[in-house]
């Protein structure tokens, strides 16, 4: 385990994750750019995702879902870039359980936080990209390959909201084509959701939803 240099994680090596050839074809990546506990590859992981504009009610059920995903100790992956997800991010890293951040960009040279290079040197964070060096101010168009390798990686995908006709419902619309599991909260405002075929979930049965969701999946 190096924790303090970034190391590329090429197909041959044990922790390159196997499905990104599934997901990005003859795209795939020929390296992935890792710097904290690799380790935390291994972990059965949930993504987090959400729209820009997340509607108020569903703001508490997420911070409430979050603490629970904390207080279990879920590994959770995710870009946290809209302002539901980094507040969610900065939940998660107030606990012990460990986080994959996956910048839209290259992680060589990135500015490291005090933040998170605490939670490096504890051991329970991992930044995680393909992107090769050159590449180092997300787009709109990183941000979208960045997408897919937080679903090539996670167990399961938690969307928090997803806007009608947004980038974030098209996410939703190929992961559910594409097999991968989907949660979201029961709310009026994630129907269109629910009508895809993605999942629900209350934060207060996390516990009983992550026994059951690896019967249905092994």
């Amino acid at each position: 385990m190096i924790k303090n240099q970034v190391v590329a994680l090429r197909p041959d090596d044990q922790f390159y994750p196997q499905g990104l050839p599934n997901y990005f074809g003859e795209n795939a990546p020929s390296a992935v750019f890792a710097l904290g506990n690799i380790e935390i590859l291994k972990a059965r992981t949930i993504a987090i995702f959400c729209s820009i504009k997340c509607p108020g009610d569903l703001i508490l059920k997420t911070y409430d879902l979050t603490r629970n995903f904390r207080d279990h100790e879920i590994t959770v992956i995710g870009g946290f870039h809209s302002p539901m997800e980094r507040e969610c991010l900065s939940l998660l890293l107030r606990g012990k359980q460990p986080v994959i951040i996956c910048p839209a960009r290259s992680i060589q040279g990135m500015r490291i936080t005090p933040e998170w290079k605490s939670a490096i040197a504890e051991d329970r964070l991992l930044l995680l990209s393909h992107f090769e060096e050159h590449l180092r101010r997300p787009t709109a168009a990183l941000a979208e390959t960045r997408n897919q390798l937080v679903a090539t990686i996670a167990s399961v995908i938690f969307v928090a909201h997803a806007a009608v006709g947004s980038k974030t419902e098209q996410f939703c619309i190929d992961a559910l084509a594409r097999g991968k599991p989907l949660i979201t909260l029961q709310d009026a405002h994630n129907a269109h959701l629910i009508g895809l075929g993605v999942g629900t979930i209350q934060p207060d049965n996390i516990s009983q939803y992550w026994a059951s969701i690896w019967h249905d999946i092994l």
